[in-house]
């Protein structure tokens, strides 16, 4: 799938800054700026177009849209309302996943079950997307948020996730066998729910594509682009998922005896060099993405 779009210089520039640790080498004619994110190839041309190609080109292209205000103008402002307050206002399990753009770390999946009378209290929390929440803020409110809300979680450490890549799973396929199991498990445990909400990573046909080997399949899913700010199960998932990875990232740099640095940047090559040093190559694989760019500079500068 193809998609065009064109959005103002701002976003253009967030585009840049947000792909910048995937951003393509090789220089093209009339490209300013190419990135491969996960299975979407972004095309930044010089005549201000953008090009999303992939299965999930249209679901990435929507997002920036949104975020340049386009949303807005495509749809009667009170009939969006209604509709999002319609999925804001209910009881409803929702899911969210925190980890997949960090090389170090595991993935956290987590569901959450929330009440709509329970609205109110987890409001007070100043519960939202992780995201957009400071690490010290949802360290804080986390344990006050599971006395209120049910949840489950999985999590998947890089030792498994550097296996089930080898055997051709990409990114979105294991978060979708993640998702599906928490989601399945959390419907069948509380039945009276108005929505089952996740944040759409990928298409609806392709995300049940990825899940059609697993044993149980969750259906009946309201997919949908910036879900946590418009469904508080989905915020609290992704506040509670968010929590489990800070924990387990912690636990992590203990054992190493090493500060691990979040996300994939240059500080990121810095201390997989150093830890490379001190533990061997091999020590990568328990602890890091190998699929990440990062390892195939961290190994290239060990070499050099």
């Amino acid at each position: 799938m193809n998609v065009v779009i064109r959005v103002s210089k701002e976003t253009q520039e967030k585009i840049k800054e947000y792909y910048k640790d995937k951003k393509r080498d090789k220089e093209i004619p009339y490209v300013v700026f190419q990135a491969e994110d996960e299975d979407t190839v972004i095309t930044m041309y010089t005549s201000g177009k953008i090009m999303f190609q992939g299965v999930s080109a249209d679901v990435d292209a929507n997002m920036w849209k949104a975020i340049d205000g386009q949303e807005a103008n495509e749809e009667d402002p009170k009939k969006k309302k209604e509709k999002e307050d319609k999925y804001y206002y209910s009881t409803s399990i929702g899911s969210d996943e925190v980890g997949t753009g960090d090389y170090f770390g595991p993935i956290v999946v987590t569901s959450c079950y929330v009440r709509k009378e329970d609205i109110p209290e987890i409001e007070k929390l100043g519960i939202r997307d992780s995201k957009k929440l400071t690490d010290e803020h949802i360290l804080k409110v986390t344990k006050d948020l599971t006395k209120i809300v049910k949840y489950k979680s999985i999590i998947v450490n890089n030792l498994e996730y550097n296996e089930n890549y080898d055997r051709n799973y990409n990114i979105n396929k294991i978060k979708a066998i993640m998702h599906n199991k928490v989601l399945w498990d959390m419907a069948h445990e509380e039945t009276n729910y108005d929505y089952i909400i996740i944040d759409e990573f990928a298409r609806e046909a392709r995300y049940y594509e990825y899940i059609k080997e697993s044993p149980n399949v969750q259906r009946g899913i309201t997919f949908m682009t910036k879900a946590e700010d418009k469904n508080l199960a989905v915020a609290a998932a992704s506040c509670i998922s968010r929590y489990i990875f800070l924990k387990e990232f912690d636990k992590l740099s203990d054992e190493l005896h090493i500060p691990l640095p979040k996300g994939a940047g240059a500080e990121v090559d810095k201390v997989g060099e150093e830890i490379v040093e001190k533990y061997g190559e091999d020590k990568l694989k328990e602890i890091a993405k190998l699929n990440f760019k990062n390892t195939e500079r961290i190994l290239h500068t060990m070499v050099m």
